[in-house]
């Protein structure tokens, strides 16, 4: 045995020791959040039962389909390893990125096993589709299970069947297998237990330092926020200030990774006095914290930038839980009769919950009562509960392909500063995270019956000030059609729809210097349905930042002399941003 393979070995059963006392360290949870209900399973097999008595000839037909489907494709596979040749058959179907190893279409061996484990694929979904289930949600379940399985079963997250790992292995006498288990060690310890894959470098980042660098101060601080307030640009600025309320479910400075791609810096440079809140990252001494707490926190904020610029008037911004938040509060406001606030971004805000999209799986009763019951223990929703929520939504990006590149080839995390904020994740306190679940996304009490809060019921059709809302074309998190269905339903008559190209966070952060995604507006107006405003919106090609900009522009009031921040508490990005998830 060569002596850096020996070598190896050793460290591996080093590791190991590691890993496993690094495994018994993982909280226990309730097993609602680790699987399913009973009661999704009993309606399956109850669906499944039926289709067999009703429909029997259905149920042998798939598996004569499948079986011989497979015993084609063994005896394609035999005829070329008796012809002595490493040429495979043609290989059927779409091009898969996981499979762009030259091996998978010239090697026999390989191209079997891919084009078998996409037989296989085929056979579990038409099973899953097959179902009769009378409930459109165990319908949705079912399917997103059956692609979790599908997509766990992959041969490329297997060392045995994955080539690239294979060959690295071989060329680095096992090496590139140390440093895979180091990584999963690692990944380990720094989750308490729990296994979430590293996406990015964390020694690569320092906040305030490298990224979240746009200069201005902290000019206020309360026990659940600090308020930044950033120095001007420009000799002038907009009479008009600007807030804007970031998510607490992650970390304001995505709106600043760094200056050529930082939207708090562009706004700057527009000619803004723009103040940012960093919420405070909760532990268990939060747990009584509620919506409430962050709606009254909004009126603080409000408060304290009206006084420091001198104004009777702002213009506000809300990112996607926030910009849920910021709905209520303006509902709120029309109530009190407090016409304080301008006009209004949403930035990818849900505020109509009626269909819960890609998160189904996760918003049911069984799942929900299982977070009930960790928030019970810890007084908060854990960051990393969140991480992997998140994550298994889009399983190959964020979890198996990190994972193969991690742990199967050994190779350290990108720098990619984007990945980093994405990993710096937040806890939730824990009264505020039930009454999301239960009240906003399962009772959808904001559009129907209204949201009870500060001595008002709240209804989203009280929103009425001039807004302007921009939803993101393949958001898996707030879909562009249920976010305008939310839009449609406020009262405002001025009201704006863009709609970015890409996901999430790109279709958010993507600064015109970039010229990477366009963006779509329509004249549909919301009088219709979402089928229609898509089918007339035209695109445009890049960022709808300048569009954007033009519409709060004319929202903000003419020029003043730029507004320096107070000395305050400190620089920004502040102190609360540091926080930790433990």
């Amino acid at each position: 045995m060569p002596e850096q393979l020996a070598t190896n070995i050793e460290r591996i059963e080093s590791l190991t020791q590691r890993l496993i006392s690094a495994l018994s360290q993982r909280p226990q949870r309730s097993t609602s959040v680790e699987a399913p209900g009973a009661e999704l399973f009993t309606a399956a097999a109850g669906a499944w039962v039926k289709l067999l008595a009703e429909q029997p000839e259905r149920v042998l037909e798939q598996q004569v389909s499948f079986w011989g489907e497979t015993l084609r494709h063994f005896a394609e596979a035999q005829a070329a390893f008796a012809r002595g040749t490493l040429t495979a058959p043609a290989s059927e179907g779409p091009k898969d990125r996981r499979f762009s190893n030259p091996l998978w279409e010239t090697h026999p061996f390989f191209n079997f096993v891919k084009r078998q484990y996409h037989i296989n694929a085929q056979a579990l979904s038409d099973a899953a589709s097959a179902l009769d289930l009378p409930e459109m949600t165990d319908r949705r379940r079912i399917e997103w299970f059956t692609r979790q399985m599908i997509d766990m079963m992959a041969p490329t997250n297997f060392l045995a069947t994955n080539p690239d790992a294979l060959e690295k292995a071989l060329a680095t006498e096992g090496e590139s297998l140390v440093k895979g288990l180091e990584n999963l060690v690692r990944d380990v310890e720094q989750s308490g237990g729990e296994l979430i894959v590293s996406l990015s470098d964390r020694e690569a980042f320092r906040v305030g330092e490298n990224i979240g660098t746009t200069e201005g101060r902290v000019v206020a601080r309360t026990w659940l926020y600090e308020l930044i307030q950033y120095k001007p640009t420009t000799d002038t600025v907009h009479e008009t200030p600007l807030v804007i309320f970031p998510p607490w479910i992650n970390k304001f400075y995505i709106l600043d990774l760094k200056p050529q791609n930082s939207l708090i810096k562009w706004i700057v440079d527009q000619g803004y006095t723009l103040f940012v809140v960093a919420w405070r990252n909760p532990d268990s001494s939060f747990a009584d914290t509620g919506m409430d707490d962050y709606v009254g926190s909004y009126l603080e904020i409000m408060d304290r930038v009206l006084d420091l610029t001198d104004q009777q008037k702002l213009n506000v911004i809300g990112y996607c839980i926030a910009g849920t938040t910021l709905a209520l509060t303006l509902s709120l406001l029309k109530q009190r009769g407090d016409d304080r606030v301008k006009s209004a971004t949403f930035f990818t805000t849900l505020t109509d919950f009626s269909d819960q999209g890609e998160f189904t799986a996760y918003l049911q009763d069984d799942f929900v009562s299982g977070i009930e019951e960790e928030i019970a223990r810890s007084g908060m929703l854990s960051s990393q509960l969140m991480t992997r929520t998140f994550s298994f939504l889009r399983a190959n990006d964020l979890v198996w392909a990190p994972a193969i590149r991690s742990y199967m080839l050994g190779e350290t995390p990108p720098a990619f500063d984007l990945l980093y904020w994405n990993g710096d994740g937040t806890n939730l306190p824990g009264r505020m995270a039930m009454e999301y679940l239960r009240r906003l996304c399962q009772q959808n009490q904001f559009v129907g019956e209204g949201f009870e809060m500060l001595g008002q019921r709240l209804h989203v059709s009280d929103v009425d000030v001039p807004l302007c809302a921009i939803a993101c074309e393949t958001d898996h998190i707030a879909p562009a059609r249920d976010s305008w269905r939310g839009i449609a339903r406020m009262g405002a008559r001025d009201k704006t729809f863009i709609m970015s190209e890409s996901g999430h966070i790109a279709g958010i952060v993507n600064p015109p210097s970039k010229k990477k995604y366009g963006h779509y507006i329509s004249e549909a107006g919301f009088d219709g349905t979402w089928e229609e405003w898509r089918e007339q919106a035209r695109h445009h090609e890049g960022s709808w930042w300048g569009r954007w900009g033009e519409w709060l522009s004319a929202h903000s009031g003419g020029q003043v002399d730029a507004r320096e921040p107070v000395q305050g508490f400190g620089p920004a990005p502040g102190e609360y941003v540091q926080e930790q998830s433990r």
